[in-house]
C-alpha cells in the first residue's frame, strides 16, 4: 500500500459528528464520578473569592501602609488561588475527553491496521 491509500482510508474513516461539544464537556464534568472533586472545587473557589472581597474591602479601609500591604498581598494570594482552582476544574473537565480521544485512536489505529493487512 502506498501513502495515498493509507490517507484515504484515514480521511474515509473519520467522523465528525463524534467530536465532543462544550455541552458534553460540561455534561461529563458534573456527572456522579467526578461530583467530589466538582464539589471541592466549587468550595474552594468561593472560599477564595470571599478571602479577595474581604481584602479588598479591608485594603481600602486602612490608613496604615503595613496593613494595606498585607489585605494586598493577600488579595492576590486568594486571586492566584482562584486561578488554580480553574485550571484544576479544566484539567477535569478536558480528562474524560482525552480518555475517549485516546480510545478512538486506538480503535482508529486498530481499523487503519486491518486495512493495511488486506
Amino acid at each position: 500500500m502506498n501513502d495515498k491509500t493509507v490517507e484515504k482510508i484515514i480521511e474515509d474513516s473519520y467522523d465528525e459528528s463524534k467530536e465532543e461539544g462544550l455541552r458534553s464537556i460540561v455534561r461529563d464534568f458534573y456527572s456522579r464520578k467526578l461530583l467530589a472533586s466538582v464539589v471541592a472545587a466549587w468550595t474552594v473557589a468561593a472560599f477564595c473569592i470571599a478571602v479577595a472581597v474581604f481584602s479588598g474591602v479591608q485594603f481600602l479601609r486602612m490608613d496604615e501602609t503595613k496593613w494595606q500591604i498585607m489585605y494586598a498581598a493577600l488579595f492576590v494570594v486568594s486571586a492566584h488561588g482562584l486561578d488554580v482552582v480553574k485550571i484544576f476544574a479544566w484539567q477535569l473537565a478536558h480528562r474524560q475527553n482525552l480518555k475517549r480521544d485516546i480510545k478512538r485512536l486506538e480503535l482508529r489505529i486498530a481499523e487503519l491496521s486491518a486495512a493495511l493487512k488486506k
